[in-house]
């Protein structure tokens, strides 16, 4: 007896129907919108990044339906926009919470708590990564790097920054997000959700009153390379081992201001000059 390719669980590879359209008026306000961001450029393709961008400020992600679109304005064809919206990780493929609290599990972040941070919202919030709660506010997601190391850990929420976290605070931050409590970063305009987030990143203005402004530009720490270059640094401090001709007394202990201490692995640590009675001693040589 045998039994059918059905019966068996096995699929027969029928190609997929083509995305459906979107309604006539959605289609005619994202076309206005798509030939002001194409204008922009002198080679047409180049504008399929920030339309992949506006087709997800549409629905929250990228569908089907946003690629053939970008498809059809762009000339191109769909396996073409597939490959691109495939290939960046800000671009979405499936529906996702109003805000995507990003946490940076790189490197440095790591080894600054990020890795603690990330394990304590998945607990907390009952998701894994790239997960949704339940109530579709908060998308979960670990990030290779937020380009902010200087004030590691970071978590990212919209990709506006909210330096020197730690697992209790990352609570906080999420808790008021599902609560619709105003939620201010670090540094950077105050939150808006997903869908607005994309529609800026596809290059179109904030037109919230007061929030370009509010925007600002780096961080203190970020830009103390930039001070020293230019000789607007105040002049380093000489810290003196302990017991030395140069040692101040007790009471005259020199705290650092908060233009010194910009972030939260800018504090002096203990190592072999800062205690001589535990020298690190020299390195061996190869072979010893």
């Amino acid at each position: 007896m045998t039994t059918s390719s059905s019966e068996r669980g096995v699929s027969l590879g029928m190609p997929e129907l083509p995305a459906p359209a979107y309604p006539a008026d959605v289609r005619a306000r994202l076309e206005a919108d798509a030939r002001e961001v194409i204008a922009r450029y002198p080679d047409s393709r180049s504008a399929l990044l920030p339309l992949l961008h506006l087709v997800q400020s549409e629905e929250g992600h990228v569908t089907r339906t946003g690629m053939r679109f970008c498809a059809d304005m762009l000339d191109l064809t769909t396996a073409e926009v597939t490959a691109v919206a495939t290939f960046y990780t800000m671009y979405r493929r499936k529906p996702s919470g109003d805000y995507q609290v990003g946490v940076c599990t790189n490197t440095l972040c790591a080894v600054m708590g990020g890795d603690a941070i990330f394990e304590t919202l998945q607990e907390h919030l009952g998701v894994g990564n790239g997960e949704t709660t339940d109530d579709g506010k908060v998308t979960l997601e670990h990030i290779e790097c937020n380009a902010a190391c200087d004030y590691a850990p970071v978590v990212m929420v919209n990709w506006e920054f909210f330096d020197n976290q730690t697992p209790a605070s990352a609570k906080r931050l999420v808790d008021d997000l599902r609560a619709g409590q105003p939620v201010e970063p670090t540094r950077g305009a105050r939150l808006c959700t997903f869908k607005e987030t994309a529609r800026m990143l596809a290059g179109f203005p904030d037109e919230r009153p007061g929030a370009v402004e509010e925007s600002g530009s780096a961080g203190p720490a970020s830009l103390v390379g930039l001070r020293l270059a230019r000789g607007e640094a105040a002049p380093a401090r000489v810290v003196h081992p302990r017991g030395g001709p140069h040692e101040e007394p007790q009471d005259r202990v020199h705290e650092p201001s908060p233009a010194e201490h910009l972030s939260s692995h800018d504090a002096p640590q203990e190592t072999s000059a800062s205690d001589p009675a535990h020298p690190a001693g020299p390195a061996a040589e190869e072979g010893e």
